[in-house]
């Protein structure tokens, strides 16, 4: 069969898909653990149930957070040097790939012959990888269902021709880790990619406090909703009984430490059960659910050499607000 071009057309992509999540209830040990600490916490990769999935897509959707929007703007409007930056023949690896919206901007951009998302929603990661096998039909797709946040190995594919691996990690996702969780992820990331291997990662930049605090605790209340809906997903999954009309959202931008924290803070002093446990709260106690850390360009830069990556590439908007760094590993 021939392209409207003249060209041959491409072979049909392989899909695959692996879970390397271990066999347990993490959800349930990582919430028992976490309520058990002085100060209480649950991951913020457990907020992604379907609801929390529809929830933060709403957020990208609002006004006052620019994350997503203003790195869309920016990947549309130079997606032709991040294309060579990751280079021809690459292997494309996306971590918390999610919906993939981005990833189609850059799989039409860099055709790469493997795509290899990476997300702990099983769900989601089939959903996504349907869409894009439909909207690029020669692509190779190997999901892999996994916590990219601890130590991963990927399969090989020796199906079709790997100059190089090119790591796409998008949406200031790598603010979810403190400075040396991030650094850690990022030394797991350049022994993945290899010498010669590429990163492209979005990171939020340091502005104004006002902005940073309308952006995760908006007017219509859907970051709230976001946030204590990780209650209603451990009231339906792990047995809990939150009452969460007895908790309130809290989020602010700490400046000393550069980043986002967001917390449940219960208005009550009361218990709640899960699994046959008993967990107290006192007045304003909180659970600390996520935080989002911001770097200037050169302190994200810096972070990324002790990892061994080196800077090729700083794109940003005219507001500064946003940042996607192209990286080389070294």
């Amino acid at each position: 069969m021939m392209s409207p071009q003249g060209s041959p057309e491409p072979a049909p992509g392989v899909v695959r898909f692996y879970n390397f999540v271990p066999e347990g209830n993490a959800f349930l040990e990582d919430v028992l653990a976490g309520l058990a600490l002085p100060q209480k916490s649950v991951p913020p990769k457990y907020f992604y149930d379907e609801r929390g999935s529809r929830l933060f897509e709403a957020i990208c959707e609002l006004p006052e957070y620019y994350p997503t929007r203003t790195e869309m703007a920016i990947m549309r409007a130079h997606i032709a040097e991040m294309a060579q930056l990751a280079g021809p023949e690459a292997e494309l690896i996306e971590f918390g790939s999610g919906a993939g919206i981005k990833t189609r901007i850059l799989i039409e951009a860099l055709r790469p012959p493997i795509y290899v998302p990476v997300d702990i929603d099983g769900a989601m990661l089939r959903a996504a990888s349907d869409q894009l096998s439909r909207l690029f039909p020669w692509l190779n797709i190997i999901g892999i269902c996994a916590d990219y946040s601890r130590a991963l190995a990927l399969p090989e594919f020796v199906g079709a021709p790997i100059a190089r691996k090119a790591v796409f990690f998008p949406g200031s996702t790598i603010g979810n880790f403190t400075p040396e969780e991030a650094l850690e992820f990022l030394r797991r990331t350049r022994s993945l990619a290899g010498a010669g291997g590429a990163l492209l990662v979005g990171v939020d930049l340091k502005k104004d406090k006002a902005v940073l605090d309308a952006a995760y605790d908006d007017s219509q209340g859907v970051t709230a909703q976001f946030n204590l809906n990780l209650l209603r997903r451990i009231n339906r999954e792990l047995g809990g009984d939150f009452q969460l009309a007895r908790f309130a959202h809290r989020a602010f931008y700490d400046d000393a430490k550069g980043r986002i924290e967001m917390h449940l803070e219960s208005l009550y002093a009361q218990f709640v059960r899960i699994a046959g446990r008993r967990f107290d709260f006192a007045p304003g106690e909180t659970i600390h659910t996520e935080i989002s850390c911001k770097y200037t360009a050169a302190e994200f830069i810096e972070l990324a050499r002790d990892a061994r990556f080196e800077s090729k590439k700083v794109w940003t908007d005219e507001r500064q607000m946003f940042s996607v760094h192209g990286m080389i590993a070294v």
